[in-house]
């Protein structure tokens, strides 16, 4: 998929997952990251590694909102079916799965700019998708959230990082794609 689309793919993602997440109605969000996912996949010329980046990337969501959602320093709008997170927080990170051999490609095989990115925009996300929307609702003391959130994103972004350059490694004719440039 081209780069740009897929920037815009996934933010629109991110606000539909957001939106309908804040509004009670999780489902519409859940169906579109699905649409994206299914078409990302379908143009993808990485497709293995994209599958692969599916399943780390959802691991990783597992347990980073699994331990926010058990410590209850942060609490979810519509938490649907939970496990432990919601399911839409989880198709969020599918979601942005999708952008790891694509948009975000630039970040394989340079895990310190990747950790840097997630530890600050991961709970900069987090803090959008509460404060503009109410999605995501931070309990006191908030920092104790924020913190697990940059930690957690930084190892996570750091360790795709790593694992996208290696599974693409295996698509050498793929990577040099314009999709791939900045």
């Amino acid at each position: 998929m081209h780069f740009w689309a897929n920037v815009i793919g996934y933010q629109l993602v991110w606000f539909a997952i957001v939106i309908s997440a804040a509004r009670g109605q999780p489902l519409w969000g859940i169906a579109a990251a699905a649409a994206f996912i299914t078409l990302q996949l379908r143009f993808s010329a990485t497709r293995k590694a994209d599958s692969r980046a599916l399943l780390a990337t959802f691991a990783c969501g597992f347990l980073l909102d699994g331990a926010l959602a058990a410590t209850g320093w942060l609490h979810y709008a519509s938490p649907l079916v939970s496990l432990p997170a919601p399911i839409w927080i989880l198709a969020l990170w599918l979601a942005f799965a999708m952008t790891l051999n694509h948009s975000m490609a630039f970040l394989q095989g340079k895990p310190v700019l990747a950790a840097a990115l997630g530890g600050i925009g991961g709970p900069l996300a987090y803090l959008g998708a509460a404060r503009g929307f109410d999605a995501v609702v931070f309990t006191s003391p908030a920092w104790h959230a924020i913190a697990l959130l940059a930690i957690g994103w930084a190892i996570a972004l750091a360790t795709l990082a790593i694992l996208t350059r290696r599974w693409a490694a295996e698509h050498p004719a793929a990577r040099l794609q314009p999709e791939h440039v900045l």
